[in-house]
């Protein structure tokens, strides 16, 4: 592999992290995904840092957090003068493209105009592909605005247009953004709409341990939802089967990711909008030049450090002001600080902000602003704390109970240093009021507990 290789993008939407063999689905729904992030580098604890469409998408674009490019919410266009991985690349003498759904933009369900379409040079997209497509009617606008009808199932005819785009592009290294929509709902409909056949595979078996105690709306959707993530790892064989047919694999870097998981209403009215491991924990594995053998992360990644580390990767430089770090180190095995945690900002349901460590979830709202009006606050009330040792499903919500609040204490303290390494305002965070608890007193101090 040269010094500039080839980088793609594999980007699904809404794909919870169980949903892969390698977290131990045993529905054998991504035996691609599982392939290469064995045989490559496995990120097993990632997680969005804004589990939401288009605030998480700036978060990828830019490597900074929703709150610094001001796309805290759905509905606000990526600003124009914003620095995106396309730039940095482009800088660096690529070709870059993207396909699929872009949601950064304020061009309603129309084309995408030049300005708003963050430095790619060639542009097969739309920004709000879940109104503008269905299962079978996937309809994208081109570089000149022009309406563009694929044909075959929409995660097919994205994943032809990758192809015929490499296959065009073999001469000048590339980076490649391919977004697609599923395993997200189709709204217009609220259902999961899989490929013939695909549904009927899955329906009434194995179900997530948190959605057979909570429910949801998953014993309905769940089978159609799986049949998606079953044809997304079949386009990424697809995809991987083009690169070594065309000799260009073991010069290609691959990133599969998503922007969020999907709780299936469990949690709130809709599908993700929480603090909760079923709207953040993300499948993410990378293939290829640095990462092959890369094994097993057992240090907690967030979706804000994948930008600097796809620049790292190529050899570019990653800028300073980025809010993330590249895990290049991590994989290489280097002695390096890695703070095992990952800061989390919600918006839209409400005004949150939360951090996320090998064993605790800490969580906290703003009772009085709006999650659609109000990007941040001054102040915030507790509002969860699980224990994802003993409760790995979240059922129980220690928040409020006494034997926790010195530990609830040292991890406030922790997410308002991290709020503030973000760019927001120092808050003042009120505690849940104490509530009778039949628990026992951990042995060890708080400070030894955060971990």
């Amino acid at each position: 592999m040269g010094n500039h290789p080839n980088v793609i993008v594999f980007f699904t939407d809404q794909q919870r992290w169980d949903t892969t063999g390698v977290h131990g689905n045993p529905l054998d729904l991504t035996p691609n995904f599982d392939r290469m992030a064995r045989q490559g580098t496995d990120a097993h604890y990632a997680f969005t840092c804004q589990p939401v469409c288009g605030p998480a998408r700036s978060c990828l674009q830019t490597g900074l957090y929703a709150t610094e490019t001001g796309c805290y919410r759905n509905g606000i266009p990526l600003p124009g003068d914003s620095r995106t991985l396309a730039h940095h690349f482009n800088d660096a003498g690529y070709d870059t493209a993207y396909i699929g759904k872009w949601h950064l933009a304020d061009a309603g369900e129309g084309p995408v105009p030049p300005e708003q379409r963050g430095g790619y040079d060639y542009w097969l997209a739309s920004n709000l592909l879940e109104f503008t497509s269905d299962a079978f009617d996937l309809v994208m606008y081109d570089n000149d605005e022009q309406p563009q009808k694929l044909p075959g199932y929409r995660v097919d005819a994205q994943t032809d247009a990758a192809i015929r785009y490499i296959d065009g592009h073999q001469d000048n290294p590339f980076f490649l953004f391919l977004s697609f929509l599923e395993p997200h709902h189709q709204n217009h409909r609220d259902d999961y709409p899989a490929p013939g056949g695909y549904a009927a595979r899955y329906r009434g078996r194995w179900m997530p341990p948190d959605l057979a105690a909570l429910g949801g709306n998953a014993h309905g959707q769940l089978a159609g939802y799986c049949g998606m993530v079953k044809r997304l790892d079949e386009a990424l064989g697809r995809l991987i089967d083009a690169l070594i047919s065309l000799d260009m694999l073991d010069d290609t870097v691959i990133l599969f990711t998503s922007d969020h998981g999907c709780h299936f209403r469990t949690r709130n009215d809709e599908y993700k909008r929480s603090p909760h491991e079923s709207s953040i924990r993300l499948p993410t594995a990378l293939y290829g030049g640095p990462f092959i053998g890369g094994g097993r992360l057992s240090q907690l990644v967030s979706l804000i450090d994948l930008p600097p580390t796809l620049l790292d990767a190529a050899g570019i430089e990653p800028p300073q002001y980025m809010q993330g770090r590249s895990i290049l180190p991590l994989v290489r095995g280097e002695d390096v600080e890695w703070l095992d945690e990952v800061f989390l900002q919600i918006s839209e349901s409400q005004v949150g902000r939360a951090i996320r460590s090998k064993r605790w979830k800490y969580a906290v709202t703003a009772p009085d602003k709006s999650g659609w009006d109000d990007s941040c606050s001054d102040s915030y009330v507790e509002s969860e704390l699980y224990d994802l040792l003993a409760d790995p499903e979240e059922l129980r919500n220690l928040a409020g109970q006494e034997t926790h609040r010195e530990l609830c204490d040292v991890l406030r303290s922790r997410l308002i240093k991290r709020m503030i390494l973000a760019g927001e305002d120092e808050p003042i965070i009120e505690p849940t009021p104490l509530q009778p608890s039949t628990g026992q007193r951990l042995a060890v101090g708080a400070e030894e507990r955060w971990q």
